[in-house]
């Protein structure tokens, strides 16, 4: 059994707990929080057997297997940092880091330490990875030719989105899921990168970016954090199309022929919540002695942490470090 503590108590340390509460590989062993009193409530309404007033404390528990990095984008390359130089595996939200630099730092620090870091982009992980690629696959709708994604929320009363401190933006916290979406779906032989931004308050709300491959495809991303989007990964090729409803979370894919009609649609599996795969992997890299999982490899993170860093260079958008 392997024993999880999570780092930070915010709504998305709620839907991790929820899910490991319900699952037999894992057990959730502690939350920690810069506040003893959050922290310990959080415990109490999720229980967690251990509380904990700093991430310090928490990380130098012997007993923890492995800690779940929940907190603000800012603080993610400290709070694993820490875990690691404790002995603890880690799996880290994304967007992994603020930038490559910081994701190749901890990456080095895990291999010289034996120990598994893997960045929780539960897409990645998901049973609907495979299924999408069978499809592509199989010549359904002949050669791919193009994408459009688009994935958007509308966020004004949260903090950490529009603060530039707490590394803010649409980029880092919807972007990222596009992104990874074309190089899931199209590969990473990327030749060509433009993207545009809204900027408000000094972080990014919308964002647009193309990627041009070498093979010709081309790859239309859209994300935002100021409104309510379809969500929607549509995939064209020449003898059809498919559609991806919630590229975030899949609920179904659609396939359509040349003339536009409705020829199949596959349903995606039961699951607890999504986050359930990316624990799951987890168990088994470190049962394997793994220092990275397969499902999201050490030099993907590091890639797409270099598109996200040259797209907000050509938006001379640099984010503030924390120390």
């Amino acid at each position: 059994m392997i024993e999880i503590g999570i780092m930070g108590a915010g709504s998305i340390a709620i839907k991790m707990a929820n899910t490991v509460n319900e699952m037999k590989s894992a057990n959730l062993y502690g939350v920690a929080s810069r506040d003893i009193a959050k922290a310990q409530k959080f415990a109490d309404t999720y229980h967690i057997e251990h509380a904990y007033g700093s991430y310090k404390d928490m990380a130098q528990d012997p007993a923890i297997d492995l800690v779940y990095v929940a907190t603000p984008h800012s603080h993610h390359y400290h709070c694993a940092k820490m875990a690691l130089n404790a002995g603890k595996h880690v799996l880290c939200e994304k967007a992994f880091t603020v930038n490559a630099e910081q994701a190749k730092a901890l990456i080095q620090l895990a291999k010289d330490k034996k120990l598994l870091i893997t960045e929780a982009l539960w897409t990645r992980y998901m049973p609907s990875r495979k299924i999408l690629n069978d499809v592509l696959v199989s010549g359904i709708i002949g050669d791919v030719v193009s994408l459009n994604v688009n994935l958007g929320y509308y966020l004004p009363d949260i903090e950490r989105i529009h603060d530039p401190k707490l590394a803010g933006g649409a980029l880092l916290d919807v972007g990222v899921y596009v992104i990874n979406f074309a190089r899931m779906v199209f590969g990473t032989d990327i030749v060509d990168v433009e993207a545009t931004a809204i900027f408000e308050n000094g972080v990014d709300i919308t964002d647009n970016i193309t990627f041009k491959y070498a093979d010709n495809k081309m790859a239309t991303l859209q994300c935002g954090v100021n409104g309510i989007y379809n969500r929607l990964g549509a995939i064209y090729g020449t003898k059809g199309l498919i559609e991806v409803q919630n590229i975030n979370n899949p609920e179904a894919i659609r396939i359509y022929n040349d003339n536009y009609e409705l020829i199949d649609t596959i349903g995606i599996p039961e699951q607890i919540s999504g986050y359930e795969y990316e624990v799951e992997a987890c168990v088994k890299a470190i049962k394997n002695g793994e220092i990275e999982c397969s499902e999201m490899p050490h030099e993907e993170t590091i890639a797409i942490m270099q598109i996200m860093d040259s797209i907000r260079k050509s938006w001379h958008y640099e984010i503030p470090l924390i120390d």
